[in-house]
Order: C-alpha cells, then structure tokens, then sequence
C-alpha cells in the first residue's frame, strides 16, 4: 500500500487538475488543508469530500509551528477545524504540521485531544517548481511498501506545480505495475479519518 497526500490545498490553479487526475485513476488521496484557503475556496474542498479523498488539518495559514506559542498553536489547529467541520461535516483526526516542524509539548496537546500527527517517509520536493521527471524520479526512486508520498496541491504566489500534474499518472502507473495500491492515510494507519 501507498498514500499520496497533497498538502497546501485548496488552490484553484492546481488542486482541480489533481482531482481530475485522482479521478481518472480511480485513486483516494489524503489533502492536507489550510484553513485560510479553505475560507476562500469552499467548492474545492467539498468536490474533495465527494470524491472520496481524506481530509486533514494543516493549520490556518501555515506557519512554523515551533515558532508559536501553545495558545497560537491551539487556535491554529481548531480554528481550521471548525472550518472543516463546516465543510466536510467531520473533525479530521489527522494533523500535518507545516514543514513538518512541532515541538514536544504541541505534539502532547494535539495526541491527547485525540489527534495523530503524521509527515512522511518521501518527499517529492515538487514545491520547488520541478519538472515531470524530477518529480518522478523523486518519488519513484523512493516509493515502497508503506510510503506516504508528499506532494502539493497547492502553493504561493509564482508556484509552478506543473511537474507534479504532469508526473502523476506515469507515478501511479508505475506503482501499480509494481503491485502497489493506493490508500488514504486513514486506510493506510487504521484510524478515523474523524476524530
């Protein structure tokens, strides 16, 4: 089994072209959702629940968690789940801290208020505006039993994430040639995609 999620979305320049693709494919992903962009793009994130995709919880606006105070951190993480609530009618259990930075006692407040935190095992660095084969050979060189693959869907201003939009039908090509399949990372961990 593996799991690609997507983080930074929604994003109305890429995310509806990977949905597309997911579809296509018949492939269930995991979106890591920033509250702010979710406010804004409400559609996006509701053609995600419909589709079949897991949602989870990546902050507001994206900040460096270690950098916060708790009270900042804790606003955070429930002021983006209320959104999602709202939208998706369930309180996503899985959090994504952005850059995959937190600090210990983050990392003891969100595991006792029943969240689980995860980041992943291959990065493909497609945030970095890479082509298609780059992209490629980053998570192809990588990918195994058990990956979780980080991707973006979404990113900011002059983000180019055409590379990984080109790559992921060969990428999950590929992997199924392998014997691979593709799972949420709800699936994937065997917990609630709700909390």
């Amino acid at each position: 089994m593996i799991a690609l999620t997507f983080d930074d979305v929604p994003d109305p320049r890429f995310t509806p072209q990977l949905l597309d693709v997911l579809r296509k494919y018949k492939v269930k992903a995991t979106f890591f959702v920033v509250g702010s962009r979710a406010e804004k793009h409400p559609a996006l994130v509701a053609r995600m629940i419909r589709e079949g995709h897991a949602i989870g919880n990546h902050s507001y606006n994206h900040p460096q968690f270690s950098k916060l105070s708790m009270n900042a951190f804790r606003i955070q993480i429930i002021r983006t789940e209320n959104i999602l609530q709202l939208l998706a009618g369930y309180k996503p259990k899985l959090i994504r801290p952005p850059y995959g930075d937190i600090n210990e006692p983050q990392l003891k407040w969100a595991k006792s208020h029943g969240y689980k935190l995860v980041n992943w095992n291959v990065d493909s660095l497609d945030w970095r505006g890479l082509s298609k084969n780059q992209v490629k050979h980053n998570i192809l060189s990588r990918a195994g039993r058990g990956a979780i693959i980080l991707q973006h869907g979404g990113g900011g201003r002059g983000s180019n994430l055409q590379g990984t939009l080109q790559a992921l039908p060969e990428i999950i090509g590929s992997l199924r040639k392998r014997g691979y399949s593709f799972v949420t990372v709800p699936q994937m961990l065997q917990v609630s995609k709700s909390k």
